[in-house]
C-alpha cells in the first residue's frame, strides 16, 4: 500500500471516528472504527467497526451504519478533499473481541501473582 493510499485511509478513518458517536439512530450502538481501505480509485471504502455487546447489537448496528452511509460520505465529501468521495460499507472487525477473548483465557490460565503475600 503506499503511502498516499495510508494517508487516505487513516483521513477517512478520523472524521468517521468523530461524525459516528453524533448519529441519532437508536440501532446504532457503542461503535469503534478500527480501520479503513479504501480502493485506489477512491470509488470504494470498507469501513472495519468494532461493536460493543451482543451479536444482535452488532447486527443492528450494521444496519444502522448501512442506513447513515450517505450523511456520512457527505461529511467525508465536505471534510477531506478528495478526487473523488468513496462509497461506504461496513463490516465487522471481530479482532477486537479475539483481543478481548484471548486476554481473558490468559487470565484463566496465568498463576495468580497476588495470593496475599506481601513478601
Amino acid at each position: 500500500m503506499s503511502e498516499r493510499m495510508r494517508r487516505v485511509n487513516e483521513s477517512v478513518r478520523q472524521v468517521l471516528a468523530e461524525a459516528l458517536p453524533e448519529l441519532k439512530d437508536p440501532r446504532i450502538g457503542l461503535v469503534t472504527v478500527t480501520g479503513v481501505d479504501t480502493a485506489p480509485d477512491l470509488r470504494h471504502a470498507t469501513v472495519y467497526v468494532s461493536v460493543l455487546g451482543s451479536s444482535r447489537k452488532r447486527k443492528t448496528t450494521l444496519v444502522g451504519l448501512d442506513a447513515a452511509h450517505g450523511m456520512l460520505q457527505a461529511r467525508l465529501a465536505r471534510e477531506l478533499r478528495l478526487k473523488r468521495t468513496p462509497q461506504l460499507t461496513f463490516e465487522y472487525d471481530p479482532s477486537v473481541e479475539r483481543g478481548v477473548r484471548m486476554t481473558r483465557l490468559i487470565d484463566e490460565l496465568a498463576p495468580d501473582t497476588h495470593d496475599g503475600d506481601d513478601g
